[in-house]
C-alpha cells in the first residue's frame, strides 16, 4: 500500500491516477491503453455487474455470448455505424506466426493471410443482427431479449485508467420487437434501470437526458443517456440506451411473419455500461485521503480491527470480535476482521481509510469490559463509542445512512452547479469560474453546437426529459429557442 498525497485540488487528474494505483484497483499493463484490473477493483465491478444482471433478469432479460471477431464485410451493411466505428477498429489480417529462418525471430507468416479480415469488436450490432436473422422467422419469436457480458476493444490514443482504455469491459443489450412502440418503451426502460442503478447502488446523482443528433450513438435514431457531475465540475457519460429503429434490421434482412401472415422488419434497441463507472465512482465520492465506497457497492462494508498488546488480552479482544463478525454476517453484512498482528492498528486504520471501507470497528481489553466498541464511518470521519449490545442492527442501520449521506452530498453539489445563462459573457464566466451543467439556449442546429463545442471545449451533454418549454434565444447565435439544453465540458 503506497499511497503519495496528491490533493484534488492541486491536480485532480493525478489525484485520480495516484488513487486507482494506491487503492490498488487497477494498474497499467504490458499492453499500451490497456489496463489489468487488480482484486480489490475487480470485487467492486462484481458488485456492479451482480446489480445490473438482477435487474436485467428482472425485466425479462437473458444472457448470451457472441463471438469477439465480426467479419469486416459484416461492417460495411449499415453505413453510419461503420463510419462511427472505422477509426477505432483493430484488425486481424493473419491467423499464424512462424520463426524467420534467417534471423530466428518470430514473425507473421506471409502466406496465413485471412481471405477475410476480421474485426476485434468494438461493440456487437453486426454480429447480432447477423445471428438474429436466424433466430426471428414469426411474430412469436418477439420480443427478443438479450443481454452480453463481455470486453471490447476500441483502438484509444489518449487512455486513462478506467475512463478511456483500448480494451474494456462492459454489458451490452441488444433487443428486437414487433412494433416501434415496444422499441420505444425497451430504450426508456433500460434508461430508467440504469438511472435507479446509478442512484440506489452507485449513490450518483445523474440527469437523465437524449443526445443531439451530433453525439447519437452511429446507427441510432435516438440515443438516451444518464449523465453525471464529477467533483471537478465536469461530466461523464455514465450510460446509454439507443433506439435503432429498423436500420440494423434491414441492413441485415430480420423479418417477420405477423398474425396477419405479412412480412416486416424488426425494430430494435441497444443499451450499454461499462467500467467507466468503475471512473465515476471514485471521482464522484472520494477525497485527498482515499476512496469513499457507498456500502451498496464496497466489497468489505465493515473492518475489525482487534487492539491489544499481551497474548492473554488477544485472546479476549479476538473472542469478542469474531462475536461481533458472526453477528454482522448473520445480517448478510460483508465483514473482515484484521487480525494479522505484524501490522499496528494505525496502519490498518490508514489502509482501510484509503480503500474506502465505509465502518471501521476498533476493540481493545477495556472495550471488551464496558461491552462497547469504536465506530469510525469514513464518509464523515465520525467516531463515536457505541454499546456492542445489538451492535448488528447498529450498523446495519448506520451503513443506510451512510449511503444516503453519501448520495444526498453528490446531489447538493450537483444541484449546486447547475447554473442557467442567457448570454454569451454568461455562458462563458459559467463554464470557466462556477464549471458543472450550464443551462442555455441553443438554435438547434449542429452548426452552433460544433462551434460552441471548437471555442469552449464544452458539448452538448443532453437534451434533459421532461425538460420545460421555455422560449429563449441561443446564446451563440441569438436565434430563436423553444428550451433549454444542459452543455458542460466532459470527460
Amino acid at each position: 500500500m503506497e499511497n503519495k498525497k496528491i490533493k484534488r485540488s492541486d491536480d485532480y487528474s493525478a489525484w485520480y491516477n495516484n488513487l486507482v494505483k494506491s487503492a490498488d484497483l487497477a494498474e497499467h499493463s504490458a499492453v499500451k491503453g490497456c489496463m489489468v484490473i487488480k482484486p480489490y477493483g475487480y470485487a467492486i465491478w462484481e458488485k456492479m455487474q451482480a446489480e445490473l444482471d438482477k435487474r436485467f433478469k428482472e425485466t425479462g432479460h437473458q444472457n448470451a455470448y457472441f463471438p469477439l471477431f465480426i467479419p469486416k464485410s459484416f461492417f460495411t451493411k449499415e453505413a453510419s455505424h461503420v463510419e462511427g466505428f472505422a477509426k477505432e477498429c483493430a484488425v486481424v489480417t493473419h491467423y499464424r506466426l512462424k520463426v524467420d529462418e534467417h534471423t530466428g525471430e518470430i514473425i507473421v507468416d506471409p502466406e496465413a493471410k485471412l481471405e477475410e479480415e476480421l474485426i476485434v469488436r468494438p461493440t456487437s450490432e453486426t454480429i447480432i443482427w447477423n445471428t438474429y436473422r436466424d433466430w426471428i422467422k414469426s411474430y412469436r419469436d418477439l420480443p427478443l431479449l438479450i443481454n452480453q457480458w463481455a470486453n471490447v476493444v476500441r483502438w484509444e490514443m489518449r487512455t486513462r485508467l478506467f475512463l478511456r482504455t483500448t480494451e474494456f469491459l462492459w454489458q451490452e443489450g441488444h433487443t428486437a420487437h414487433a412494433t416501434s412502440q415496444e422499441a420505444e418503451a425497451e430504450t426508456k426502460q433500460m434508461l430508467e434501470v440504469y438511472a435507479e442503478f446509478a442512484e440506489t447502488i452507485l449513490a450518483v446523482p445523474v440527469i437523465k437526458g437524449v443526445k443531439t443528433a451530433n453525439e447519437r450513438f452511429a446507427g441510432a435514431l435516438e440515443t438516451y443517456c444518464i449523465e453525471g457531475l464529477m467533483q471537478d465540475g465536469k461530466a461523464l457519460q455514465m450510460g446509454t440506451s439507443h433506439f435503432l429503429g429498423q436500420n440494423f434490421a434491414k441492413a441485415f434482412d430480420v423479418k417477420y411473419v405477423t398474425k396477419e401472415n405479412k412480412q416486416e422488419y424488426v425494430w430494435a434497441t441497444s443499451w450499454g455500461v461499462s467500467t467507466r463507472l468503475m471512473g465515476a465512482l471514485i471521482m464522484c465520492h472520494s477525497d485527498d485521503e482515499g476512496l469513499i465506497l457507498p456500502p451498496n457497492l464496497a466489497p468489505i462494508q465493515v473492518v475489525i480491527v482487534p487492539i491489544f498488546r499481551k497474548e492473554e488480552e488477544k485472546i479476549l479482544v479476538l473472542e469478542k470480535a469474531k462475536q461481533i463478525q458472526k453477528a454482522l454476517k448473520a445480517k448478510n453484512i460483508s465483514v473482515k476482521l484484521d487480525d494479522r498482528d505484524n501490522l499496528t492498528p494505525g496502519y490498518k486504520f490508514a489502509e482501510y481509510e484509503l480503500k474506502g471501507v465505509p465502518v471501521r470497528i476498533a476493540i481493545g481489553p477495556r472495550d471488551v469490559q464496558n461491552e462497547s466498541v469504536e465506530v469510525a464511518r469514513r464518509d464523515t470521519k465520525e467516531k463515536q463509542v457505541m454499546s456492542s449490545i445489538d451492535i448488528d442492527h447498529k450498523i446495519e442501520h448506520l451503513l443506510s445512512q451512510i449511503q444516503n449521506n453519501i448520495y444526498q452530498k453528490a446531489l447538493d453539489y450537483r444541484d449546486e452547479h447547475i447554473t442557467a445563462v442567457d448570454t454569451w459573457d454568461e455562458f462563458i464566466d459559467a463554464l470557466e469560474n462556477k464549471t458543472g451543467f450550464v443551462s442555455a439556449h441553443w438554435d438547434g442546429t449542429t452548426e452552433s453546437e460544433l462551434k460552441i463545442k471548437e471555442t469552449t471545449k464544452a458539448t452538448i451533454r443532453c437534451i434533459p426529459l421532461n425538460n420545460k418549454h421555455e422560449e429563449g434565444k441561443c446564446v451563440l447565435t441569438g436565434k430563436p429557442s423553444s428550451q433549454r439544453v444542459l452543455f458542460a465540458k466532459a470527460y
